[in-house]
């Protein structure tokens, strides 16, 4: 079948950087085309070549059988080429229905919008995803899941040709996810191409025909995913030898967490006390002794992300106390907490992480920047020596220090994170999600770190969804629900199954 979208030998140049390398890869109609790789992989650079953000330096680009050359992401979308980006590319203070029919609303006499038409229409087509909610609210309004499924069905919606998925599902609750899951079926019937970017191995068996593997901007491999197993992908996408991921399991956890806790005996570093905040949390205790990894888990929504927000000061509270080596932290102050030495790597590292326009030097500096400096001045040879440390610890990828920090993948800017809050030298470190989005390599070298960091006697309370995650890197957990710890799991009983258990143990009650 003759693919209605091709890349042949297509090479892409940044200064520095050799970001693709004579990669080809075919789409075909009705077929969903997974598209796989660590992060710095090539990608975002191939979507981009795809969707005209970027002209390819050597190859050729074929669409429909025919030469092919998009001077503008608009003049691929007017192809039938859509793309669905991790981040909502929507405008958030429009209704959802205009977002949904921009450009094409509905029009009555004179030109002018017919809003009861585009109402009706925008109902309609939402409720086939099924988003019910008033389609007058501005999409600023909804969740972050819903406004995905709004961004998803304008992309379908109109005479699209291929549809580009990236990282469609990092937003999605799990009824979502199985709705986009029969959306994607849908588009193969109608013989439409689906290329599928995602982090999670399990969802491309779910529905994906065929994988391409990139490496280092090199096409690695090729072919149909059946003929492939997980460990055979990831030791692809790492290059690694199969018995070494074999050996090394699915996750790069190493220490011990068998027999007494790290920590035990030792004071808290951190300990929070009856955090409460009316429907958000109920009374939730936690502490953490150096060296000690704690994990919370829970499902979406119990409370995880408010509570770690809550113990650095970012979430105001009704009642309840934070103690940072037995002395009580100010309520409600973040540099209170920081000076202190709790730091929290957010989960979300887009909005409340990094600062896209500037570099990697300048958002690995931030937070030490009052440490790197007298009287007010600071010294560029200190800074430029504590990023060359961590650049070279965290093995962070970059073209310079100084490459904005916004061109980085997913987990170099993630490392980009860690780094700024491990260079103020904190006592406890909160990490909210730390591999979320990020692909198996630079997942298995942060899993390292946060290991290698509570060897060297660091508190670290960690938050997952990934209960593989959790129960390989946590010395104990805790289990939240509806804002309330519910249970705490130590030793022998940290296992995935004890924690569904205690969930639904509770659920039940």
């Amino acid at each position: 079948m003759e693919a209605v979208l091709e890349a042949k030998g297509i090479s892409k140049r940044f200064p520095g950087v050799l970001a693709l390398d004579d990669v080809s890869l075919a789409l075909r109609p009705g077929e969903v085309h997974a598209l796989v790789g660590e992060n710095g992989a090539g990608k975002s650079t191939l979507i981009k070549v795809f969707t005209g953000v970027y002209r390819p330096d050597g190859g050729e680009l074929r669409y429909q059988g025919g030469p092919a050359a998009f001077a503008t992401p608009m003049e691929a979308q007017r192809a039938g080429i859509q793309t669905i980006y991790q981040e909502v590319n929507l405008v958030p203070m429009m209704s959802v229905a205009r977002n949904l029919l921009l450009g094409r609303e509905p029009r009555g006499r004179f030109g002018v919008i017919d809003a009861a038409a585009m109402y009706g229409e925008a109902e309609r087509v939402l409720a086939g995803y099924g988003v019910e909610t008033d389609v007058r609210r501005p999409l600023r309004t909804l969740g972050v899941g819903a406004q995905q499924m709004v961004a998803l069905a304008r992309a379908v919606s109109v005479d699209a040709r291929v549809v580009i998925m990236d990282e469609p599902t990092s937003s999605l609750e799990p009824r979502e996810v199985e709705t986009l899951f029969g959306v994607i079926r849908k588009l193969r019937e109608r013989g439409i191409a689906v290329m599928y970017v995602s982090h999670r191995l399990d969802e491309l068996y779910q529905v994906c025909d065929r994988v391409t593997v990139l490496r280092d901007g090199r096409l690695a491999h090729t072919g149909p995913l059946a003929e492939l197993d997980r460990l055979k992908l990831i030791s692809l996408m790492l290059g690694r030898d199969l018995n070494e991921v074999r050996s090394d399991g699915l996750t790069s956890f190493s220490r011990d967490h068998a027999g007494e806790p790290h920590g035990n005996g030792q004071a808290p570093v951190v300990e929070a006390r009856g955090l409460t905040r009316r429907h958000v949390l109920d009374g939730v205790d936690v502490s953490v002794r150096p060296g000690e990894v704690v994990g919370l888990g829970g499902l979406l929504g119990a409370g995880r992300t408010e509570t770690a927000k809550a113990i650095v000061g970012a979430l105001p509270l009704d009642g309840g106390q934070v103690l940072v080596a037995g002395a009580p932290l100010r309520a409600g102050s973040t540099a209170a907490a920081i000076r202190a030495g709790v730091s929290l790597l957010p989960e979300d590292r887009k909005a409340e992480g990094i600062i896209p326009t500037l570099s990697v030097r300048e958002n690995i500096a931030l937070a030490a920047l009052p440490a790197l400096g007298r009287a007010g001045v600071v010294s560029e040879a200190k800074i430029d020596r504590v990023v060359e440390i961590f650049m070279r610890r965290l093995r962070i990828k970059a073209a310079s220090p100084h490459q904005l920090v916004s061109e980085l993948s997913g987990g170099n800017q993630q490392k980009v994170l860690l780094a700024r809050w491990l260079a103020v030298r904190p006592k406890v470190l909160l990490l909210d999600e730390p591999t979320r989005g990020i692909d198996v390599g630079a997942k298995a070298e942060v899993q390292a770190l946060i290991d290698e960091l509570a060897e060297e006697g660091l508190g670290v309370l960690l938050i997952s969804s990934d209960l593989e995650e959790l129960v390989e890197g946590a010395d104990r957990i805790l289990v939240l629900r509806e804002g309330a710890v519910v249970g705490e799991l130590s030793g022998d009983e940290v296992t995935e199954e004890r924690i569904m258990a205690t969930i639904a143990e509770q659920a039940d009650g």
